[in-house]
Order: structure tokens, then sequence, then C-alpha cells
């Protein structure tokens, strides 16, 4: 259960918090009507995981208060949010550079609070969950998060997390999805000198574009329709700390220019606003697409890619380190079958080869949530292959197939015929030998598209109409379905 400090001289709002979040069941509030009170349950060993502290009160002012909390570990200090009744917010600016998560605005509103609240906990989780690297020996200690596996892949990211952790390097961490970019990236936050700030992870992919940038980089009062009031984005909340930008493929052009800026000198400007503001982040960032691929097609900021790209940690799919997939669910088994009333559950022989032959196109992520399932759902101490719950594509063809689908297998044919068709076309070749080429390529997509010249024209990066004046130039128009 998380607890809630709400550090306020005024009775009615403690009140306002308890109606609040009475309904939060995982949620207990306490309440210090005085810094010096705040102060003294952190002194006397409380575990506090979030406080919301007014800056004005009797006393011990609410800045002070932020800044003597700024002394203990960072383990012992909750993430703060700041409330004040100053529309000018200058003081709530001043209290983020001390390390507060966030400020809001006295009279506040509720349901805003609650999901700012709910998101400093998600932040104090992620800076609290300690990733430790497999080493030699058992996996007994299944409280804190691990990357585990002892493939020869595993070792050599293990490796790479030791040597840019304690550098200020820019690092961009590469994968599938569920492959465990996230556990890279705080492993590298936990061994490096930022590890007593703030550890701070985006899912870009999940906030709407049109709100993206005011996330990011915050908003001044009135910039949009619903700005009532000016807004810190990510890059303040994380002074000092860590910013781990996830699915950074989907970012716009234009905010792909921006966050451009904030690498190359550190400074940004908020939406609606005119001034510049410097932020002293360190940037993580994690995709599962291909950069290179989006460059080529322009969909990418190649200066970017190069910027993020300062050092590159590829992890590879669970299908390519088969081996590692039973201490993974040795692992999950530890960590969850207390949790989940199975403490003495064991994975039986058959359905541990069976889930070994599994080519998990959701990787570890897959593989974890099975493990939990099946240790609800089995009946006895010994778990069956019947209790894990897997996609048709453990039959043995789709196996030896590989993780592509027939869309994939398009889209990458799809990129490849246009690359290598506008190369041809920009290169010097012996005399002759051009057309042939030309004429090869434009029939074998001609034939893989079944005659469709539009869909044809896609794959080999040209319009409809200038495929149709070479197919006659080629002497293929005749031959093909309009």
């Amino acid at each position: 259960m998380a607890r809630i400090l709400i550090v306020d001289d005024e009775k009615d709002v403690h009140y306002s918090f308890r109606r609040m979040l009475k309904r939060e069941t995982d949620l207990e509030v306490v309440s210090a009507h005085s810094g010096e009170e705040a102060l003294s349950f952190l002194e006397h060993g409380m575990p506090i995981d979030v406080a919301v502290m007014d800056i004005r009160m009797g006393g011990m002012s609410g800045l002070e208060a932020l800044r003597r909390m700024a002394k203990f570990e960072p383990r012992q200090r909750p993430i703060v949010i700041i409330m004040t009744a100053f529309s000018t917010a200058d003081v709530a600016i001043e209290a983020t550079k001390l390390g507060a998560y966030d400020y809001v605005i006295k009279p506040f509103d509720v349901e805003k609070m609650k999901a700012l609240v709910h998101e400093a906990l998600r932040a104090r989780y992620a800076m609290q969950r300690v990733v430790t690297l497999e080493a030699e020996g058992d996996l007994e200690d299944v409280e804190a998060d691990r990357i585990v596996g002892r493939h020869p892949s595993m070792q050599a990211i293990y490796k790479m997390i030791g040597r840019v952790a304690p550098t200020e390097a820019s690092v961009l961490i590469q994968g599938e999805s569920g492959t465990g970019k996230e556990l890279v990236a705080r492993a590298i936050y936990h061994h490096s000198a930022r590890n007593e700030k703030i550890f701070l992870p985006i899912n870009c992919a999940a906030i709407p574009e049109a709100l993206l940038e005011s996330e990011l980089f915050g908003h001044e009062r009135g910039a949009f329709t619903g700005a009532v009031e000016r807004r810190l984005g990510k890059f303040e909340q994380c002074e000092g700390g860590t910013l781990f930008l996830d699915e950074i493929g989907d970012f716009s052009p234009a905010l792909q220019g921006k966050i451009l800026r904030v690498i190359e000198d550190h400074s940004f400007q908020r939406v609606g606003g005119d001034r510049w503001i410097t932020s002293d982040v360190r940037i993580l960032a994690a995709t599962h697409q291909n950069l290179a691929e989006m460059v080529r097609a322009g969909r990418f900021r190649e200066d970017l890619l190069y910027r993020l790209n300062v050092v590159s940690i590829t992890i590879p799919p669970l299908r390519e380190r088969a081996d590692d997939v039973p201490a993974l669910i040795r692992f999950f088994l530890r960590k969850y079958g207390p949790q989940y009333g199975g403490e003495h559950k064991s994975v039986g022989e058959e359905a541990m080869a069976m889930l070994g032959r599994y080519h998990w196109p959701g990787n570890v992520r897959q593989l974890e949530n099975a493990v939990k399932r099946a240790i609800v759902i089995s009946r006895g101490d010994l778990i069956l292959p019947e209790d894990f719950h897997l996609p048709e594509e453990t039959s043995a063809d789709r196996e030896t197939a590989g993780p592509d689908t027939a869309a994939d297998k398009r889209e990458d044919l799809s990129a490849a015929l246009g690359d290598v068709f506008q190369g041809l076309c920009r290169t010097e070749l012996p005399k002759g030998m051009l057309p042939y080429i030309e004429r090869e390529l434009v029939r074998r997509a001609i034939e893989y598209t079944n005659g469709n010249q539009v869909q044809a024209a896609k794959l080999l990066g040209l319009s409809r109409n200038t495929l149709r004046a070479r197919l006659e130039e080629l002497g293929l128009l005749s031959k093909e379905k309009p």
C-alpha cells in the first residue's frame, strides 16, 4: 500500500484529500500540519511515497522543508508535489529546481490532482525498482527486478551497461516489444552518478501527439484552450535526473527538432512561451522500430538519430536466446508464486520443453504473463502444458518460419525494392545493363502483386503513372492487368 502525506496548515485541505482518495483502496493518506511535522515523520523512519505540500504554512515553510528533505537518502525521501496559491507560480518553479516533482495552483481540479498523485507514484515506483544484472549463482533474490540471462548476447549487454552508465552519453536502446528495454534503461540509471535524482519513464506512444509536446516541455497559461495555468513539462520536472523516452520513433518531425535542440544545448521553450529554459537531463531513448529505415524513408531526422545513438544497445528477442527461458521461468515462479498462491509450484518437464520450443513473439513480457496465468489456474503443484495459454503460433511450421508475418515481409520487400530501384537509377552501370535490371525489377514487382499496378508502384517507390510509362517503355504493359 502506498502512503501519501498531505502537508498543509489548513484542515479543509486534509479533508478534501481524504474525500478525494477515499475510494483508493491501495492508498493510505497521512496528515502533517507543518513542515516540522512532515520532517519528523521522515526522521522517525516512516515510509512516505508521495508528499503533497503547501509552500506557505505557519512555522517552517514548504520550501524550507523541501530543502531539508533533500538531505535524506534517495529511498527515504518522498516524491514531492507542491501546492501554491500564487498564480504566477514563480515560487513553485523555484521549488521544482530544488527537487519537487510538480506543482499545482490552488484551488486545484480534483481529477487532475488524482492523476498527478498516481503519476508521481509511478515515478516513485520506477525509482525504487532496483535493477540487478544476473550474476553467477541462483535467482533467489526476486524482490528486485532483474535482467535475467546468461546467453552471450546478454552478457555483452551487461558489460555495455557497466561501461556507459557512469558517463553522460545518450543511449539508444533497441529491441522488439517486450524484450525489456525499460529494464536496461533503469539499470543504466541505477549504476549512474544521477541515481539520487529522479528517473522518469515516458511512453511516447501512449500520449496523443497533440498533448505530447506539452507533456514534455510544459505550457504557459493561455497557450491553448484549456491551458488555465502554467505547467512544467517532464524536462523541467526531471532536472538533474534521467528521462527515459520509450518509443521515440513515434515522434512527429516538429517534435524531433525540439528534442534535438534539448540534446544539443539543453534548452527548450514551453508551448506558448518565448523564454528559453535550460534543463540538465540525461536522455535514454528506446524504440522497437528500425530508425535507420525510418531515416531513409524520410520519417525520422538523421541528425537526431546520430545524437541519440551515441551508444546503442540492442536487446535480442527471446527466441534468439531460448537457453534463457528455463531461468526466466524459475525466476517468475519465485517472484509471483507467493503472490498468487503458488509458492511451491514448479513447471513440469513436458511443459518446460514446450515453452522452450515456442518462439515468443511477445518476448519476455509474454513469458512473464504466461507464467503468472499458469500459477493461478494450475490445480496442483506441478504446472502442466495445458495450464499455459499460448496463441496458435506454437505449431511447428510457424516456429520454424520465425516471427515475421506476411505483413512484415511485404513491408520489408517494399523498403528493399524501393531502395534498390532508386539506387540503381543513380548508379553508373556498364552500357546496356540498367534497362535489363530495371525490367527485371518491374516484372517481379508486377508478378508479386498479381498484376496490381497500384501496389507494384508502391513497392517500387513510384507513382502509378510513372510505373505505367516504364511498363510501356519496357514492353510489359500489354501483358499486365490495368
